[in-house]
């Protein structure tokens, strides 16, 4: 096993914690693993992991090599690309939320592949926000304000919102022209994954934001079942507008309060605070980018 090689085994059983899933990930015997990990340590002089019956953890020493490691790693496979004039290859894991897969990275991933045809695509779908480290993914895609983490953030969009309810609904509560005129009206509570309470409706009314959360008789965590109990009557949502585009056509939505918008949502990609990224995640993070852009120019 030669260096360069040695240390990319390095970095997934740290990113892994397991020497087994660092094997199957490099589709590698666990008998090279362990091979290879000796070989790097008895060469450096030092000991890297630290092995117990249910993890595997860095040493001090291990953690520094670690982290020059992966830029070593992300510098070589750019110069390789660069001299020879090779594309990036490799597996991209990303982690995203379903919805947001489905309607803007799912339909021009065809295109992405061809374009690089050596890289491969691992999507996962979580509504937590995942341990990119103890998870092995190479990013992650998140709509909403960024909480505090040492991942690094590069915004790519912003999603218009806007208030829902069925017809059926107004029909009972009637239309209201101003957030002032929600009294009797419900909502479909929306759990924050943080905090675990209703997430407040909220209005841009003359230049200032309000808030209010209003009577819920059902709680949801999950973003389609949130648009499903509102084509049945259940409340106004709050949501993003290309969530419900296919609804307001056929007529199962309608918008209210449309001068008194919610704020944007901000779409985050998310990764590792790491010297550089590897040139595959990178141009997938700009292409990514590139399809927010066109999907919601259209």
């Amino acid at each position: 096993m030669d260096r360069i090689d040695a240390m990319r085994l390095l970095v997934r059983i740290v990113e892994r914690g397991s020497f087994a899933a660092a094997a199957r990930d490099l589709d590698v015997p666990r008998s090279s693993v362990t091979q290879g990990i000796q070989e790097l340590e008895r060469r450096l002089g030092a000991q890297l992991l630290q092995r117990t019956t249910r993890q595997v953890r860095p040493t001090l020493d291990g953690e520094a090599f670690y982290r020059r490691c992966l830029g070593i790693i992300a510098d070589v496979e750019e110069a390789e690309a660069a001299f020879n004039g090779a594309k990036p290859s490799g597996l991209v894991r990303v982690d995203v939320h379903g919805t947001l897969a489905r309607y803007f990275m799912m339909p021009a991933l065809p295109s992405f592949l061809d374009t690089y045809p050596d890289i491969q695509v691992q999507i996962s779908e979580a509504d937590r926000l995942v341990d990119l480290t103890r998870d092995g993914v190479d990013c992650v895609l998140r709509v909403g304000e960024l909480p505090d983490s040492s991942l690094v953030g590069r915004r790519i969009a912003m999603l218009k919102q806007g208030t829902f309810a069925s017809p059926e609904y107004l029909a009972r509560h009637g239309v209201p022209q101003h957030p002032a005129q929600l009294e009797g009206h419900r909502m479909v509570g929306y759990l924050s994954q943080i905090t675990g309470e209703i997430i407040p409706l909220e209005f841009l009314v003359a230049g200032k934001r309000q808030s209010m959360t209003l009577p819920a008789s059902v709680m949801v965590t999950g973003a389609e079942t949130n648009i499903s109990a509102a084509r049945l009557g259940l409340g106004l949502v709050q949501v993003p507008r290309y969530r419900v585009a296919d609804d307001l056509s056929a007529g199962t939505l309608a918008e209210v309060l449309g001068k008194f918008p919610p704020r944007p949502l901000p779409v985050h990609v998310l990764y590792t605070r790491t010297p550089q990224l590897s040139p595959r995640v990178r141009v997938f993070v700009d292409w990514l980018a590139k399809e927010f852009a066109a999907r919601l120019s259209d």
